[in-house]
């Protein structure tokens, strides 16, 4: 399968993918997220990779969501569709996690929204001192609750935490990143490729099955329910999608002026 949206690579048994729009750092589109949905339910079956890294060119790993290629289009669809998008969105982060092989994030600069939420959904996660990251939903008038991030950032950093960070959306920076366990480690801007490279490669030379059970029983004995996590947010988010707040960040943005939510 060669993708089209972004690159990849095979190295030492290492696939590389990179996130390739760097004039929008990365913004995701409905093209984007389809074919990242397809390529992580493929790279199952790939036989010439055993471990994954997932990073993004130029200032940093992913903003999210593209404002006029998504959000615009989102705010004139029907319910239905908007669902359909929803569950689509969810289908990435299902097939990040039901893939058997070990997941690295290389993140840099702005990780933000969905860009956040695949991130947290890779198994390990080293990060550049320009590391920014925030889970941005509320602040767009949606819920913190998106692509099963409800569900996996309490399991990394505690649900006292993981509540602030959904329900603010405020920032997060590298050092207090790797304090509170949402990165695994900080790494210097110039050695960070070479270190994501170097841990996946650790992980491909590892027991293939060992570490695809090991990952499967991390996601299983987490307590089993992800599958409804993902069905409620696709299903809320996708309401909230056609909700007056929703409406209100897209105008405020378009103006340059704070968002007043009063849906």
């Amino acid at each position: 399968m060669k993708p089209r949206t972004f690159r990849y690579e095979v190295k030492d048994r290492v696939g590389r993918i990179t996130l390739d729009r760097p004039r929008t750092i990365n913004s995701l589109t409905f093209e984007v997220y389809a074919e990242l949905r397809d390529f992580f339910a493929w790279l199952d079956s790939d036989r010439e990779s055993r471990g994954i890294v997932i990073a993004g060119e130029g200032r940093g790993f992913c903003s999210g969501g593209d404002f006029n290629e998504i959000i615009k289009p989102l705010l004139e669809m029907p319910l239905r569709k908007l669902r359909e998008f929803s569950v689509m969105t969810c289908d990435v982060i299902r097939n990040m996690r039901r893939l058997r092989k070990p997941i690295v994030g290389q993140l840099h600069g702005a990780t933000t929204g969905a860009g956040a939420v695949i991130a947290i959904a890779c198994d390990l996660r080293l990060a550049a001192p320009d590391l920014k990251m925030a889970f941005l939903f509320t602040r767009v008038g949606l819920s913190g609750a998106d692509m099963g991030a409800a569900y996996l950032l309490p399991r990394i950093v505690g649900l006292g935490i993981a509540s602030e960070l959904l329900l603010t959306g405020r920032f997060v920076e590298a050092e207090e990143a790797a304090r509170i366990g949402l990165v695994n480690r900080v790494v210097p801007a110039d050695k960070l490729r070479d270190e994501a490279d170097a841990l996946a490669r650790t992980l491909a030379k590892g027991p293939r099955e060992g570490l695809a059970v090991t990952k499967a029983m991390i996601n299983r004995e987490l307590d089993g329910g992800l599958e409804q996590a993902l069905a409620w947010e696709a299903e809320e988010q996708s309401k909230l999608m056609q909700g007056a707040d929703f409406k209100e960040a897209y105008r405020a943005f378009s103006e340059k002026r704070e968002p007043r939510f009063e849906g």
